[in-house]
């Protein structure tokens, strides 16, 4: 296939458009020498996410108003670049399951932390903050945040302090992997939110964390000013600049000229075929292995034609992922599999996914379909946005070569947290009547994230995020005792087992994983960027 990136590119209305890009106001200019240190940062995001607590927006949002804000019990280490992180300790010194009932885990919590008001955190505010989302008759209960955050929790089932800096989580079964589980749990404080008037609405314009950051100023849809912590308790995560401006502009072609006239310091995912310009400029372009799939998930129910393997796996062979990373410019990995093939998890698939359009063209006519009479169906796909890449360039380059297999596929584009909520429902939900798949690009940074939240059938939507009501007996087994397990190698080794079968019955289309690029200015200095989606801005200088 012939690919003419200008032309998908063009189609899909990355053009810089008059007058939609407004100047930063005075205090977010580059400063002088001596004086404060800002950097502006353009997002790919339509509207700054949440700023309670939890984020929406997916987790690319979390680098944003989720780790700059806020803190949570159990932390990831995003100071590493040479290989993934690992748990660390968070609001949390210490965890442990409990030898005689390992569905209880004990977090003993940090002392002397504060909140931004200058109320102390403790194992009352712990408690609050999991009946703010978890509980739905607590007075606080917000059911903004409870979307985003529960369906990373699907263990939890029940909470206590034990004493003034002590909580026991319990599981609903015993759960190896609980820990994971916690890295999406932020903390925001009760003493601000019962300051405010017990209002979510205005505690949005003056959250109160325990992170390295303060948010000074919100403008919905277009900024945010974050403002250094002085008093933040974690040295080692010590703001490097003193305000860091996030400015929406969800369209690449905008965010790469803003950065090369200067209204930005930085911004994620360039206009890709705008970055020799950048780098005649002067600009720094940095990306890292990031554990990350660019994928469709195929409906499961009854009545949708991706039951048929043939069809599933029709639909993998049709696509050069060659083709896909040089649209990209480079700035991606062609996918075998949910996860990476470097992954301890990826196993031995004996499907191998591949270009291989004759035998797609096979296996489509052996289910009843050719290039002449094709399988018709629809899928809703994000017209952009964090963790999509180049979206829509990508699902038309995809949609060309499936018609030439047999496989037409309409696409209904939605905004990005749009196409979240539908993800939540699941394949079974009214609104999805007609869609037989979706185009979230997901985490895959562990067990939990990469397999067992999509696979497992108590997983399945709503509740989790398991959309295509996919049901396996072997793989619920296999997740099962790989849950009940506390030795790694033997929770690699069934999660190897779980991928293999993934990729056998081709449950997903699996395109790419992204590098996650970002573009630094020539005056950015000691970024590190994490492998991972979640990244921290306290090592922006």
């Amino acid at each position: 296939m012939t690919i003419d990136r200008r032309t998908l590119l063009g189609a899909s209305g990355l053009a810089m458009l008059p007058g939609l890009w407004a100047p930063a106001p005075a205090q977010a200019q580059a400063p002088a020498a001596g004086g404060e240190r800002v950097l502006r940062y353009g997002i790919s995001m339509a509207d700054i996410p949440q700023t309670t607590g939890q984020p929406d927006r997916g987790a690319g949002a979390y680098q944003f108003t989720g780790h700059t804000i806020y803190d949570s019990l159990v932390a990831w280490e995003m100071d590493v670049a040479d290989r993934p992180g690992t748990l660390q300790p968070g609001l949390a010194t210490s965890w442990e399951a409990d030898p005689a009932d390992r569905r209880k885990w004990v977090f003993r919590l940090r002392q002397g932390v504060k909140f931004h008001d200058g109320s102390d955190f403790d194992a009352d505010a712990v408690i609050w903050n999991i009946e703010k989302v978890m509980n739905n008759q607590a007075p606080h209960f917000d059911q903004r945040q409870a979307a985003q955050v529960r369906p990373r929790l699907p263990s939890l089932a029940a909470w206590r302090k034990v004493d003034a800096m002590t909580v026991e989580l319990t599981t609903r079964s015993v759960d190896s992997l609980f820990p994971y589980q916690m890295l999406w749990f932020l903390i925001s404080s009760p003493a601000q939110y019962e300051r405010l008037g017990r209002s979510w609405e205005r505690f949005a314009q003056e959250p109160s964390g325990t992170g390295p950051f303060r948010l000074a100023r919100l403008v919905p849809r277009e900024r945010a000013e974050l403002v250094r912590n002085t008093a933040y308790w974690n040295p080692r995560r010590m703001a490097k600049v003193d305000r860091i401006v996030l400015v929406c502009a969800p369209d690449a072609v905008t965010r790469t000229n803003a950065l090369l006239s200067n209204q930005v310091d930085l911004i994620e995912t360039p206009a890709l075929d705008m970055l020799p310009q950048l780098q005649r400029a002067g600009m720094r372009v940095v990306q890292n292995v990031t554990p990350h799939i660019w994928n469709y998930h195929l409906s499961m129910l009854e009545g949708s034609p991706w039951r048929d393997v043939r069809l599933r796996r029709a639909a993998n062979l049709a696509i050069n992922r060659n083709d896909v990373v040089a649209l990209l410019n480079g700035l991606a990995k062609p996918a075998e599999g949910v996860v990476d093939r470097s992954s301890p998890w990826f196993g031995r698939p004996e499907f191998q996914v591949r270009f291989d359009p004759n035998e797609a063209r096979r296996l489509v006519r052996e289910a009843g379909f050719s290039p002449q009479n094709p399988l018709r169906t629809r899928f809703i796909v994000a017209t952009g946005g964090s963790g999509q890449m180049l979206s829509m360039p990508m699902n038309e380059f995809i949609q060309q070569s499936w018609r030439e297999v047999g496989i037409d596929v309409q696409f209904q584009p939605v905004e990005l947290e749009v196409l979240y909520t539908a993800w939540r429902n699941g394949a079974a939900h009214d609104s999805m009547r007609g869609i037989t798949a979706n185009n979230v690009a997901y985490l895959t940074s562990d067990p939990l994230y990469a397999l067992i939240r999509f696979f497992h059938s108590n997983q399945i939507a709503p509740t989790g995020v398991n959309w295509s009501h996919f049901r396996d007996a072997e793989v619920d087994g296999l997740i099962d005792q790989a849950l009940a397990s506390f030795d790694p190698a033997e929770q690699d080794r069934l999660m190897a087992r779980v991928h293999e079968r993934v990729v056998d019955q081709a449950l997903l289309v699996f395109v790419v994983h992204d590098t996650n690029p970002r573009v630094l200015g020539r005056n950015v200095r000691g970024y590190v960027q994490a492998q991972h989606w979640f990244q921290d801005l306290t090592t922006l200088a």
